[in-house]
């Protein structure tokens, strides 16, 4: 599967998901068994180079191409429109990032939550597109409580690096811990707007990519310590990374952007098609 595929779409985050099927394709996907996939992202700076969306673009090709390798195995999979609008402690105090308080994330969450129990729906595989500690316990939370109210399996899809670091165990009902990871090794920290993630983006979004910008970003270099102080957020975020980006942006390749997303859907599709294969077995 190339990587263009996934785009016939454009940059619509619509594009593949609910919002472009009718009702009665809607009804019929539920009546079939189909499971839903839910990117949950915000919308906040990404350095000088990246748009505000990176964090909802990146999870609506994942998924894209997540779907087509469940359909490939005989399972049904419909895209939940995505979720943009979310909790950003660290990079709070950047222009054009947009703060939503932990619990109205948690209650609109629940709704939907129950909206997909209405149309007949049971099994939801959630995944963040969004590193922030805060968010993601957030969204655990808006997962666990909607999945129990409503009735519904929903699942927050991840690493297990990924829920030890967010402080989720990772053996609780409602995560689905992978059995593996992208390797994603640096000499330094890399985990916003830096090497990876640019790499990804230009990979599949290269309209959107500011490349003239990239020769001019240096390497942040930071160690544990550093990493630490800017997880603070807010003031020392804006101290620690006046430029909005933690890592080597310049470094950025497409091909290998475009090779880890790829390699992260195919993890992530394991895990749900391993879930979804056990539940028949049981």
């Amino acid at each position: 599967m190339a990587e263009n595929d996934l785009m016939q779409g454009g940059y619509s985050i619509f594009h593949g998901t609910m919002a472009d099927m009718t009702y009665p394709e809607v009804a019929k996907a539920a009546a079939d068994g189909a499971v839903v996939l839910w990117g949950l992202g915000v919308i906040e700076q990404h350095g000088p180079h990246l748009p505000l969306a990176t964090d909802v673009y990146m999870p609506a090709a994942l998924l894209r191409r997540v779907k087509q390798i469940l359909e490939e195995q005989g399972i049904g999979a419909v895209i939940m429109p995505p979720f943009y609008w979310g909790v950003n402690h660290v990079t709070g105090l950047f222009p054009g990032t947009f703060e939503v308080r932990p619990e109205i994330m948690i209650e609109v969450m629940v709704d939907l939550i129950k909206s997909l129990k209405k149309d007949g729906f049971s099994n939801l595989f959630s995944v963040s597109g969004h590193g922030d500690a805060l968010h993601n316990r957030t969204m655990h939370t808006g997962l666990k409580r909607g999945g129990s109210e409503a009735g519904l399996n929903a699942y927050f899809v991840g690493a297990p690096s990924f829920f030890k670091r967010i402080g989720v165990d990772a053996a609780d009902g409602n995560v689905l811990a992978t059995a593996s990871e992208v390797d994603r090794k640096s000499k330094y920290f890399d985990v916003h707007a830096g090497e990876f993630e640019t790499s990804s983006m230009w990979g599949f979004y290269p309209d959107l990519i500011r490349k003239e910008v990239l020769p001019t970003l240096k390497s942040t270099d930071f160690t544990i310590e550093d990493l630490s102080e800017w997880r603070k957020g807010r003031e020392e975020a804006v101290r620690k990374t006046p430029h909005g980006y933690l890592g080597d942006p310049a470094a950025s390749d497409p091909k290998m952007g475009a090779e880890i997303l790829l390699n992260h859907a195919a993890i992530v599709a394991e895990a749900i098609a391993s879930k979804m294969k056990s539940k028949v077995r049981a």
